[in-house]
Protein backbone atom coordinates (compact mmCIF):
# COMPACT_ATOMS: atom_id res chain seq x y z
CA UNK A 1 0.00 0.00 0.00
CA UNK A 2 1.28 3.22 -0.65
CA UNK A 3 1.85 6.20 1.63
CA UNK A 4 1.59 9.41 1.57
CA UNK A 5 3.49 11.86 4.02
CA UNK A 6 2.01 15.13 4.93
CA UNK A 7 4.37 17.68 7.33
CA UNK A 8 2.91 20.56 9.60
CA UNK A 9 4.96 23.44 8.16
CA UNK A 10 4.25 24.56 11.89
CA UNK A 11 5.37 22.18 14.20
CA UNK A 12 6.91 19.83 11.68
CA UNK A 13 5.10 16.77 12.39
CA UNK A 14 5.03 14.30 9.90
CA UNK A 15 1.56 12.02 9.33
CA UNK A 16 1.67 8.94 7.00
CA UNK A 17 -2.02 8.65 5.19
CA UNK A 18 -2.42 5.49 2.83
CA UNK A 19 -2.49 6.84 -0.76
CA UNK A 20 -6.33 5.30 -1.01
CA UNK A 21 -7.59 7.77 1.62
CA UNK A 22 -6.67 10.85 -0.64
CA UNK A 23 -8.43 12.15 -3.01
CA UNK A 24 -7.14 11.79 -6.91
CA UNK A 25 -9.18 15.00 -8.45
CA UNK A 26 -8.84 17.95 -5.49
CA UNK A 27 -6.52 19.89 -2.98
CA UNK A 28 -7.06 19.45 0.72
CA UNK A 29 -6.86 21.70 3.42
CA UNK A 30 -6.68 20.17 7.47
CA UNK A 31 -6.21 21.54 10.62
CA UNK A 32 -2.92 19.39 12.61
CA UNK A 33 -4.10 17.75 15.21
CA UNK A 34 -0.69 19.09 17.19
CA UNK A 35 -1.15 22.77 16.79
CA UNK A 36 -4.01 23.10 14.89
CA UNK A 37 -1.75 24.56 11.85
CA UNK A 38 -3.60 24.49 8.97
CA UNK A 39 -2.06 21.68 6.38
CA UNK A 40 -2.98 22.58 2.66
CA UNK A 41 -2.48 19.01 0.05
CA UNK A 42 -2.33 19.66 -3.45
CA UNK A 43 -3.73 16.93 -5.65
CA UNK A 44 -2.26 16.46 -9.38
CA UNK A 45 -5.60 16.54 -11.09
CA UNK A 46 -7.10 19.04 -8.67
CA UNK A 47 -8.30 22.63 -11.11
CA UNK A 48 -9.19 26.19 -9.63
CA UNK A 49 -13.31 24.92 -9.79
CA UNK A 50 -12.65 22.27 -7.34
CA UNK A 51 -9.77 23.44 -4.75
CA UNK A 52 -12.85 24.89 -3.02
CA UNK A 53 -15.49 22.94 -3.60
CA UNK A 54 -18.83 24.04 -3.30
CA UNK A 55 -21.24 23.00 -0.27
CA UNK A 56 -24.78 22.70 0.39
CA UNK A 57 -26.30 25.53 -0.92
CA UNK A 58 -22.88 26.20 -2.68
CA UNK A 59 -20.87 27.70 0.34
CA UNK A 60 -17.21 26.79 -0.20
CA UNK A 61 -15.24 24.61 2.32
CA UNK A 62 -13.19 27.65 2.93
CA UNK A 63 -15.79 29.10 5.19
CA UNK A 64 -16.00 27.94 8.94
CA UNK A 65 -16.53 29.39 12.13
CA UNK A 66 -19.55 31.93 12.69
CA UNK A 67 -19.80 32.49 8.76
CA UNK A 68 -20.76 28.85 8.29
CA UNK A 69 -22.91 29.00 11.24
CA UNK A 70 -24.69 31.65 9.76
CA UNK A 71 -24.78 29.93 6.31
CA UNK A 72 -26.45 26.71 8.37
CA UNK A 73 -28.58 28.59 10.49
CA UNK A 74 -30.61 29.83 7.39
CA UNK A 75 -30.98 26.37 6.59
CA UNK A 76 -32.44 24.99 9.63
CA UNK A 77 -36.44 25.79 8.38
CA UNK A 78 -35.48 23.53 5.40
CA UNK A 79 -35.64 20.59 8.00
CA UNK A 80 -38.71 18.64 8.96
CA UNK A 81 -40.41 20.52 12.13
CA UNK A 82 -40.72 18.44 15.22
CA UNK A 83 -44.69 18.42 15.60
CA UNK A 84 -45.76 21.40 18.13
CA UNK A 85 -48.66 18.80 19.14
CA UNK A 86 -45.64 16.84 21.02
CA UNK A 87 -44.46 20.12 23.14
CA UNK A 88 -48.15 21.56 23.72
CA UNK A 89 -49.57 17.78 25.08
CA UNK A 90 -46.12 17.29 26.95
CA UNK A 91 -47.30 20.81 28.82
CA UNK A 92 -50.63 19.84 29.45
CA UNK A 93 -49.67 16.36 30.98
CA UNK A 94 -47.50 18.17 33.17
CA UNK A 95 -50.21 20.60 34.63
CA UNK A 96 -52.21 18.35 37.21
CA UNK A 97 -55.33 20.78 36.62
CA UNK A 98 -55.33 19.47 33.18
CA UNK A 99 -58.24 17.66 32.20
CA UNK A 100 -58.63 14.41 29.28
CA UNK A 101 -60.69 16.99 26.90
CA UNK A 102 -57.68 19.33 26.86
CA UNK A 103 -54.85 16.94 25.94
CA UNK A 104 -57.14 14.76 23.59
CA UNK A 105 -57.65 18.20 21.40
CA UNK A 106 -54.30 18.90 21.11
CA UNK A 107 -53.25 15.55 20.07
CA UNK A 108 -56.51 14.99 17.80
CA UNK A 109 -55.29 18.07 16.41
CA UNK A 110 -52.28 16.36 14.37
CA UNK A 111 -53.39 12.67 13.30
CA UNK A 112 -50.07 11.40 12.84
CA UNK A 113 -48.91 11.90 15.63
CA UNK A 114 -52.30 10.62 17.30
CA UNK A 115 -51.98 7.75 15.06
CA UNK A 116 -48.24 7.24 16.47
CA UNK A 117 -49.29 7.62 19.76
CA UNK A 118 -51.85 4.87 19.73
CA UNK A 119 -49.10 2.48 17.83
CA UNK A 120 -46.68 3.03 20.71
CA UNK A 121 -49.41 2.56 23.75
CA UNK A 122 -49.75 -0.62 21.92
CA UNK A 123 -46.40 -2.13 21.45
CA UNK A 124 -44.93 -4.86 23.73
CA UNK A 125 -42.31 -2.82 25.73
CA UNK A 126 -45.06 -0.99 27.61
CA UNK A 127 -47.37 -4.49 28.08
CA UNK A 128 -50.57 -3.10 26.20
CA UNK A 129 -50.68 -5.09 22.96
CA UNK A 130 -53.94 -4.85 21.12
CA UNK A 131 -55.09 -3.22 24.48
CA UNK A 132 -54.93 0.33 23.90
CA UNK A 133 -58.29 2.03 21.22
CA UNK A 134 -58.44 5.43 22.20
CA UNK A 135 -55.86 8.19 23.72
CA UNK A 136 -58.57 8.69 26.67
CA UNK A 137 -58.11 4.82 27.20
CA UNK A 138 -54.35 5.17 27.15
CA UNK A 139 -54.47 8.15 29.83
CA UNK A 140 -56.46 5.60 31.63
CA UNK A 141 -54.59 1.81 31.43
CA UNK A 142 -50.86 4.22 31.10
CA UNK A 143 -51.58 7.37 32.92
CA UNK A 144 -50.12 10.77 32.45
CA UNK A 145 -46.40 10.25 32.84
CA UNK A 146 -46.20 7.32 30.48
CA UNK A 147 -48.06 8.84 27.82
CA UNK A 148 -46.16 12.02 28.22
CA UNK A 149 -43.03 9.69 27.35
CA UNK A 150 -44.59 7.95 24.23
CA UNK A 151 -45.56 11.84 23.17
CA UNK A 152 -42.39 12.34 23.21
CA UNK A 153 -41.14 8.66 21.25
CA UNK A 154 -44.04 9.62 18.32
CA UNK A 155 -43.10 13.34 17.66
CA UNK A 156 -39.23 12.35 17.46
CA UNK A 157 -39.65 9.26 15.71
CA UNK A 158 -40.95 11.79 12.38
CA UNK A 159 -37.86 13.08 12.35
CA UNK A 160 -34.63 11.27 13.69
CA UNK A 161 -34.61 8.04 11.36
CA UNK A 162 -32.23 9.34 8.42
CA UNK A 163 -29.19 8.57 7.08
CA UNK A 164 -26.41 10.84 7.80
CA UNK A 165 -23.87 9.36 5.76
CA UNK A 166 -21.32 12.24 7.10
CA UNK A 167 -21.22 10.74 10.59
CA UNK A 168 -21.36 7.40 9.20
CA UNK A 169 -24.91 6.60 10.25
CA UNK A 170 -27.43 3.94 8.90
CA UNK A 171 -31.17 4.88 8.34
CA UNK A 172 -32.70 4.50 12.03
CA UNK A 173 -29.11 4.30 13.68
CA UNK A 174 -29.80 8.23 15.23
CA UNK A 175 -33.23 7.24 16.12
CA UNK A 176 -31.48 4.14 17.87
CA UNK A 177 -29.23 6.20 19.71
CA UNK A 178 -31.50 8.26 20.77
CA UNK A 179 -33.42 6.13 22.26
CA UNK A 180 -30.76 4.68 24.51
CA UNK A 181 -30.12 8.21 25.61
CA UNK A 182 -33.72 8.78 26.30
CA UNK A 183 -33.92 6.14 28.12
CA UNK A 184 -30.62 5.77 30.05
CA UNK A 185 -31.05 10.07 30.71
CA UNK A 186 -34.43 8.40 32.87
CA UNK A 187 -33.23 5.58 34.16
CA UNK A 188 -30.43 7.71 35.41
CA UNK A 189 -32.73 10.87 36.32
CA UNK A 190 -35.05 8.11 38.17
CA UNK A 191 -31.78 7.12 40.21
CA UNK A 192 -30.84 10.71 41.72
CA UNK A 193 -33.32 13.20 40.16
CA UNK A 194 -36.59 12.08 39.98
CA UNK A 195 -38.42 15.02 39.59
CA UNK A 196 -36.49 15.60 36.21
CA UNK A 197 -37.40 12.37 35.07
CA UNK A 198 -39.59 13.09 32.24
CA UNK A 199 -37.99 16.06 31.27
CA UNK A 200 -34.77 13.79 30.91
CA UNK A 201 -36.56 11.65 28.67
CA UNK A 202 -37.53 14.38 26.06
CA UNK A 203 -33.92 16.01 25.86
CA UNK A 204 -32.27 12.31 25.71
CA UNK A 205 -34.28 12.02 22.50
CA UNK A 206 -33.75 14.99 20.80
CA UNK A 207 -30.20 15.96 22.00
CA UNK A 208 -28.36 15.06 18.77
CA UNK A 209 -30.90 17.16 16.55
CA UNK A 210 -27.76 19.20 15.81
CA UNK A 211 -26.43 16.14 13.55
CA UNK A 212 -29.65 16.27 11.34
CA UNK A 213 -28.18 19.45 10.62
CA UNK A 214 -24.51 19.26 10.28
CA UNK A 215 -24.39 15.98 8.01
CA UNK A 216 -23.96 17.50 4.95
CA UNK A 217 -21.20 19.99 5.68
CA UNK A 218 -19.37 16.88 7.58
CA UNK A 219 -20.12 14.69 4.56
CA UNK A 220 -18.67 17.31 2.01
CA UNK A 221 -15.44 17.83 4.19
CA UNK A 222 -15.00 13.73 4.72
CA UNK A 223 -11.53 13.89 3.75
CA UNK A 224 -10.48 16.69 5.95
CA UNK A 225 -12.21 14.58 9.04
CA UNK A 226 -10.57 11.41 7.79
CA UNK A 227 -7.29 12.57 8.00
CA UNK A 228 -7.64 14.55 11.31
CA UNK A 229 -9.31 11.47 13.01
CA UNK A 230 -6.60 9.76 11.17
CA UNK A 231 -3.46 11.65 12.57
CA UNK A 232 -4.25 11.31 16.48
CA UNK A 233 -6.97 9.88 19.07
CA UNK A 234 -9.26 12.87 19.64
CA UNK A 235 -13.29 13.06 19.68
CA UNK A 236 -15.03 13.27 16.54
CA UNK A 237 -16.28 16.53 18.77
CA UNK A 238 -13.06 18.12 18.95
CA UNK A 239 -12.96 17.39 14.91
CA UNK A 240 -16.22 19.27 14.73
CA UNK A 241 -15.12 22.44 16.53
CA UNK A 242 -11.81 22.41 14.81
CA UNK A 243 -12.73 22.12 10.74
CA UNK A 244 -16.28 23.69 11.11
CA UNK A 245 -15.43 25.94 14.05
CA UNK A 246 -18.41 24.98 16.05
CA UNK A 247 -20.02 21.62 16.54
CA UNK A 248 -23.07 19.48 16.69
CA UNK A 249 -24.60 20.70 20.12
CA UNK A 250 -24.18 24.58 19.06
CA UNK A 251 -26.04 23.85 16.47
CA UNK A 252 -29.14 21.88 18.45
CA UNK A 253 -29.35 24.42 20.62
CA UNK A 254 -30.09 27.02 17.80
CA UNK A 255 -32.16 24.07 15.94
CA UNK A 256 -34.86 23.44 19.62
CA UNK A 257 -35.33 27.27 19.86
CA UNK A 258 -36.76 27.28 15.86
CA UNK A 259 -38.68 23.93 17.04
CA UNK A 260 -40.26 25.71 20.45
CA UNK A 261 -38.25 23.14 22.57
CA UNK A 262 -38.83 24.71 26.34
CA UNK A 263 -36.18 26.37 27.80
CA UNK A 264 -34.37 23.61 30.73
CA UNK A 265 -34.34 21.24 27.55
CA UNK A 266 -32.50 23.54 25.02
CA UNK A 267 -30.25 24.03 27.35
CA UNK A 268 -29.54 20.46 28.51
CA UNK A 269 -29.37 19.57 25.11
CA UNK A 270 -26.28 22.83 24.82
CA UNK A 271 -23.90 21.62 27.36
CA UNK A 272 -24.71 17.82 27.10
CA UNK A 273 -20.85 17.88 25.71
CA UNK A 274 -19.97 20.24 28.42
CA UNK A 275 -21.82 19.79 30.99
CA UNK A 276 -19.28 21.71 33.44
CA UNK A 277 -20.37 24.52 31.38
CA UNK A 278 -23.98 24.30 31.98
CA UNK A 279 -23.66 26.31 35.17
CA UNK A 280 -24.75 23.37 37.61
CA UNK A 281 -27.42 21.80 35.11
CA UNK A 282 -28.38 18.76 36.69
CA UNK A 283 -30.30 18.01 33.17
CA UNK A 284 -27.09 18.26 31.26
CA UNK A 285 -25.18 15.96 33.52
CA UNK A 286 -27.95 13.50 33.39
CA UNK A 287 -28.19 13.62 28.80
CA UNK A 288 -24.03 13.65 29.39
CA UNK A 289 -24.20 10.39 31.59
CA UNK A 290 -26.63 8.99 29.41
CA UNK A 291 -25.00 9.42 26.29
CA UNK A 292 -21.55 7.91 27.62
CA UNK A 293 -23.47 4.69 28.51
CA UNK A 294 -25.09 4.28 25.41
CA UNK A 295 -21.94 4.82 23.70
CA UNK A 296 -20.81 2.27 25.33
CA UNK A 297 -23.19 -0.06 24.29
CA UNK A 298 -22.48 0.37 20.76
CA UNK A 299 -26.11 1.57 20.09
CA UNK A 300 -25.79 3.86 16.40
CA UNK A 301 -22.93 5.21 17.69
CA UNK A 302 -21.07 5.90 14.17
CA UNK A 303 -18.25 8.07 14.38
CA UNK A 304 -19.08 10.36 16.69
CA UNK A 305 -18.87 7.45 19.27
CA UNK A 306 -15.05 7.18 19.04
CA UNK A 307 -12.69 8.30 21.18
CA UNK A 308 -16.15 9.71 23.35
CA UNK A 309 -15.11 11.19 26.75
CA UNK A 310 -17.35 11.26 29.92
CA UNK A 311 -16.57 14.47 32.20
CA UNK A 312 -15.09 13.22 35.43
CA UNK A 313 -17.26 15.47 37.55
CA UNK A 314 -20.32 14.31 35.85
CA UNK A 315 -20.96 11.02 38.33
CA UNK A 316 -19.82 13.24 41.33
CA UNK A 317 -22.05 15.87 40.55
CA UNK A 318 -25.24 12.92 40.20
CA UNK A 319 -23.53 10.95 43.27
CA UNK A 320 -23.06 7.86 40.71
CA UNK A 321 -20.23 5.20 40.76
CA UNK A 322 -18.80 3.13 38.26
CA UNK A 323 -20.51 0.05 39.44
CA UNK A 324 -23.49 1.74 38.71
CA UNK A 325 -22.76 1.71 35.20
CA UNK A 326 -23.20 -1.74 33.92
CA UNK A 327 -26.77 -2.75 35.00
CA UNK A 328 -27.78 0.83 33.20
CA UNK A 329 -26.40 -0.19 30.23
CA UNK A 330 -28.18 -3.70 30.32
CA UNK A 331 -31.18 -2.07 30.43
CA UNK A 332 -30.94 0.45 27.83
CA UNK A 333 -30.27 -2.24 25.35
CA UNK A 334 -33.16 -4.09 26.61
CA UNK A 335 -35.48 -0.96 26.17
CA UNK A 336 -34.27 -0.01 22.79
CA UNK A 337 -34.74 -3.49 21.48
CA UNK A 338 -37.79 -3.64 22.51
CA UNK A 339 -38.95 -0.53 20.97
CA UNK A 340 -36.79 0.42 17.91
CA UNK A 341 -38.81 -1.70 15.86
CA UNK A 342 -42.19 -0.77 16.52
CA UNK A 343 -41.88 2.55 16.36
CA UNK A 344 -40.00 2.98 12.90
CA UNK A 345 -43.16 0.95 11.08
Amino acid sequence: MAIVKLQCSECRKVYQIPEERMPKDKDIAFPCPACRAIIRVERPGASSANSSPAGPGSEGEALKGDALKARILKRVTDLPPMPQTVFKAREILKDPRSSFQELAKILESDQGIAARVLKMANSAYYGMMGKVSSLQHASVLLGYKTLAEIVSLAGASTVLGSVLEGYGLSAGDLWKHSLGVAFGSRIIAAKKKPDLANDAFAAGLIHDAGKLVLDPYIFERKEAFNLYMEGEAKPFLVAEKQILGFDHAEIAFELCKVWNVPQPLIRAIRYHHSPANGQGDDLAHIVHMADAVSMMSGIGAGLDGLQYEMDDRTMQMLGMQEEDIPAIMVEIVESVQRIAGESQK
